[in-house]
């Protein structure tokens, strides 16, 4: 799955801000697809999610953005195997340092130099949370429409992606339509509705005239 700015800031808490500063900054970037002008969309892994949802954890425990880049340097040019460290290792930090568990588990680096009381971060934790996030917005839902004093079961579904929803009606095969809020979709799916009952009357009219 790709994930559009819109999902990345629901799903890990930052803002458009801080989405836009990290790409620009070189900070994480979106390794799908970058924004290469006016109206195109910013494309995240879940990769992606995963460095963004640690570095945002770090930033929460107290931990500057400065600090995080400098962690960062010094795993690549210490760890240069590891190719996206804030995604493949386990952090550990006090508000002031940021520690790296390594393979050896009495081994600890200090990235930082600093040495002090820690608490970690669980990985496996962001993992699961990411996870359990993407399969609820996944999550298509029904809705009741009313058209014509008529009501129509609607499935709603969400766009990771292109941001947004679109919604289909079962019963009239081929009707569907979108919007970029749940209630733009169902209002859009009513006219939809309408148009094809509209024009299914038509039809019949014709048969019944020919």
């Amino acid at each position: 799955m790709n994930f559009n700015s819109k999902t990345v800031a629901k799903v890990t808490g930052l803002s458009f801000r801080q989405i836009d500063y990290w790409d620009t900054t070189h900070f994480i970037k979106p390794s799908v697809s970058e924004a290469s002008g006016h109206g195109s969309v910013r494309l995240y892994s879940f990769g992606d999610l995963v460095q963004m949802k640690v570095a945002k954890t770090l930033l929460d425990k107290g931990v500057s953005l400065q600090q995080i880049r400098k962690t960062i340097s010094y795993l690549k040019k210490n760890m240069p195997e590891v190719e996206k460290p804030l995604a493949e290792l386990r952090f550990l930090t006090d508000g002031e340092s940021i520690f790296i568990l390594t393979k050896d588990k009495k081994v600890i680096i200090d990235t930082l130099k600093s040495g002090q009381l820690v608490f970690s971060i669980s990985l496996g934790e962001i993992l699961e949370d990411l996870k359990g996030e993407i399969i609820s917005m996944q999550k298509e839902k029904k809705y009741d429409v009313a058209v014509r004093g008529k009501k129509y079961a609607v499935i709603l579904h969400p766009d990771t992606e292109d941001g947004g929803f679109w919604v289909e009606c079962p019963a009239l095969p081929g009707c569907a339509s979108q919007g970029d809020t749940i209630e733009e979709a169902l209002e859009m799916i009513k006219d939809a509705i309408s148009g094809y009952l509209a024009v299914a009357g038509s039809r019949k009219v014709v048969k019944k005239a020919s």
